[in-house]
């Protein structure tokens, strides 16, 4: 069974009608992850007995007659900055190689058993998920299986690389900055960050980056991600910035899809250098909406600067505070972080204040006005998802040959301001990698974004199926 080549909710009817077994799934995706995951490193933690006694028992209901829900047997991998059952939640770091197997489930993981998933593991993530590039001292480097040379993104970069691969059709991800669009662009997926507040991220903890981080799950293509997402979605007492249930099912929106009457497209939201060869192919994805009659309205200054500082300022005193937890006063203990993030986090305790964490919370407010003042004009904003090409190991992204690090330059913006915000494969790079285009919708309006999405997928006629053996 190849899981590239099915949709979620055709395998998950098929084990519902019992024409295939949550144990069949089960047993070919604990397969492929055995024949890959030495190269891919896109899982760091396996429990296939368990997995296969989830299945079983969720077979076993299925033959009394009960619905187990719409993801039935569905086998999915979950990023290990979240609880699962039974796994220790190591969140990639040295500091917590020794953590306890959790007792729970987070509430996202919980939500996911429910509709019917099995557990089979626990994908990698840089450490804290503090970057765009998925390796840590921990567990070591996921390859992206477009390249093995190259990264697979981040920091839900061990999800989508073990998805792309077809390991599992289903894992989940988090997004603090772009870490479900920057990994999903790279390996050739569709992939989505919902409005903060959709799906819930309370539980036993607070949240880790608190304002920044939505949480959403990653599947190849759009209409996968709607059938998870009305599963998962909807408010939970204990998350203070839950949203309401919204009153359609976000996967019946995509079953009559028309091209919008008007977008804006921002090659560089005014502020961003982006490669030639990855620009070339989002304005070829933009030409085809145009054909399909949509006024293209091209703006170039959406925002007057680049907000990584504020953005950075939040990201990292929220990494801080986790690390002042883990370690107290015993600074000795960070010689076990990972270099750059030790960097990062003596940078902020050095120069951030408590003035300075309200003025970025200030900025994420103007953005957002301006954004507000931009869907008077059109109802999206497209962009490119990120600036440069797909790096090599040990480099950054290369924008027109030269490493940058500004090749994550676009999608942290929309972090600050909360809108839900997709990418969708636009097409591919010179030398055959995956490039993605982001659409970024009003406050709260997940929905029409999972729509233009699934449009784009339809209309750009890509498919593109990884050619990972």
């Amino acid at each position: 069974m190849d899981f590239r080549r099915e949709s979620i909710e055709d395998l998950a009817g098929q084990v519902a009608h019992r024409h295939l077994s949550a144990r069949e799934l089960t047993a070919a995706a604990l397969e492929r992850i055995e024949a890959t995951n030495d190269e891919l490193n896109a899982f760091v933690a396996i429990d296939g007995d368990a997995a296969m006694r989830d299945a079983a028992a969720i077979d076993a209901r299925i033959a009394r007659g009960e619905d187990v829900g719409p993801l039935s047997g569905i086998p999915i991998g979950v990023k290990d900055t979240e609880d699962a059952r039974g796994f220790p939640t190591t969140q990639g770091s040295l500091l917590l190689a020794d953590a306890a197997p959790a007792a729970g489930d987070s509430l996202l993981v919980e939500r996911l058993r429910q509709a019917g998933c099995v557990v089979v593991g626990k994908t990698n993530t840089p450490e804290l998920a503090w970057k765009a590039d998925t390796e840590n001292r921990l567990f070591g480097r996921t390859a992206n299986p477009w390249s093995t040379e190259r990264s697979a993104g981040g920091s839900s970069g061990g999800s989508a690389a073990a998805v792309a691969a077809g390991q599992v059709p289903l894992a989940t991800g988090s997004d603090g900055g772009g870490s479900i669009r920057i990994p999903a662009a790279l390996c050739g997926l569709t992939g989505m960050k919902p409005s903060l507040g959709r799906v819930p991220a309370g539980g036993r903890w607070p949240p880790g980056w608190a304002d920044l981080s939505s949480k959403g799950p990653i599947t190849r293509r759009a209409r996968d991600l709607g059938v998870v997402l009305d599963a998962v979605i909807g408010p939970d007492p204990t998350d203070l910035r839950a949203l309401p249930m919204p009153e359609q099912s976000w996967r019946d929106a995509l079953d009559d899809l028309r091209p919008p009457r008007r977008v804006i497209w921002s090659p560089t939201v005014g502020y961003a250098k982006v490669d030639a060869d990855v620009l070339a192919v989002c304005e070829r994805a933009i030409t085809v909406l145009e054909d399909l009659g949509t006024e293209v309205v091209r703006v170039d200054d959406v925002f007057e600067k680049d907000p990584a500082m504020p953005w950075l300022t939040l990201a990292m005193v929220a990494n801080l505070r986790t690390i002042e937890d883990l370690v107290g006063d015993d600074k000795s203990l960070w010689d076990q972080l990972d270099d750059g993030l030790a960097s990062m986090l003596r940078w902020i305790s050095d120069r951030a204040t408590a003035t300075d964490v309200v003025r970025a919370q200030d900025v994420a407010h103007r953005l957002n006005l301006r954004l507000v003042d931009l869907f008077h004009q059109a109802p999206f904003l497209l962009t490119p998802t990120v600036a440069g090409q797909t790096p090599f190991v040990g480099e950054q992204g290369r924008i027109d040959g030269i490493e940058d690090v500004a090749w994550v330059a676009f999608t942290y913006p929309f972090n600050l301001t909360r809108s839900p915000a997709g990418t969708v494969c636009a097409g591919f790079t010179g030398d055959g990698m995956p490039v993605g285009l982001q659409v970024v919708g009003p406050q709260h309006g997940d929905a029409a974004v999972l729509r233009l999405l699934a449009l784009l997928e339809d209309r750009l006629d890509l498919d593109p199926i990884c050619p990972f053996p």
